[in-house]
């Protein structure tokens, strides 16, 4: 039998704090919750991934549905997904702190916690150099911060790296990214992937919208991507379905030259700093000849 909601935030606001510490969020809130933090609610599966990146996964007592990387994150126990949060669930988990993401959950779950007495972290990467920050500031809060400083600065390495072979590009190709099928689903102007694509030495085809636009394939037709890049199990079809689907229009550049390409969606649709890996990955695609260039 459940406890009712009234209860569970009574049987946390028992819980006798240490002391308290105040920090300001990605996107200028101020914080406040107590230390030593032993107990963390991550929103988001790149929250929960990037936790574990930086030595905090043994705080998160509980996460998002579909938080399945690390393989530890697995065995975490859910609060519905980024954004359908199960709030109960959540103060059930008596957490110090929540770490959310604002493209994701909904304003209103932040609010309804945080009226609990659930002090939440929100998180707003719009960039790769976001996502950097995102490992620094989750170092400073879970006081890990030689880890956190010591990948941030061998990701800005990675960064710099790629932007010296992108040097010797002269020919950006015209991509589509489909990170989902049905409907057809791409990434605007004001989201991390766009900044991806434009990272890689590409054109974002989408990149006149914002947000998260759909298409349909006559706009595709009038688009003629010279590739397609197509996140994995988009809208639950296999790979082989997304590119059959594309393959019944050979006049489209990226079909008739062979170039759709199947991408993991875990990597490419987290703002974590697996999206680094994504990077070299996307150039490795679209530049082949760069391969081993520094």
């Amino acid at each position: 039998m459940k406890k009712p909601l009234f209860l569970l935030l009574f049987s946390f606001l028992l819980v006798a704090p240490a002391h308290s510490r105040e920090l300001i969020d990605q996107i200028g809130r101020r914080v406040a919750f107590v230390e030593p933090l032993t107990r963390v609610v991550s929103l988001a599966p790149s929250l929960t991934e990037t936790s574990f990146e930086v030595g905090g996964g043994a705080a998160l007592v509980g996460a998002t549905r579909f938080s399945t990387f690390p393989e530890a994150a697995i065995q975490l126990p859910k609060v519905g997904t980024y954004v359908a949060l199960d709030i109960e669930k959540i103060v059930s988990l008596r957490p110090q702190l929540c770490l959310a993401i604002r493209d994701g959950n909904p304003k209103a779950s932040v609010e309804r916690l945080e009226s609990l007495g659930i002090p939440v972290y929100v998180f707003d990467p719009k960039s790769l150099e976001d996502v950097v920050d995102t490992v620094v500031r989750l170092g400073d809060i879970y006081r890990t911060e030689a880890r956190s400083s010591a990948l941030a600065s061998g990701y800005r390495q990675r960064l710099n790296r790629v932007a010296r072979q992108l040097e010797k590009v002269k020919e950006r190709p015209r991509v589509f990214f489909q990170i989902d099928a049905q409907p057809i689903i791409s990434a605007g102007a004001d989201t991390f992937l766009d900044q991806l694509l434009v990272r890689s030495g590409s054109v974002n085809l989408a990149a006149d919208r914002n947000g998260y636009p759909r298409y349909s394939w006559e706009e595709l037709l009038g688009l003629m991507p010279d590739v397609v890049l197509l996140a994995s199990m988009g809208g639950g079809y296999s790979g082989q379905e997304l590119r059959d689907r594309w393959e019944a229009w050979p006049q489209i550049p990226a079909v008739n030259n062979h170039r759709l390409y199947v991408v993991d969606a875990d990597l490419f649709d987290r703002p974590s700093p697996r999206l680094i890996d994504a990077l070299e990955h996307l150039v490795g695609l679209l530049h082949p000849k760069l391969i081993g260039v520094q």
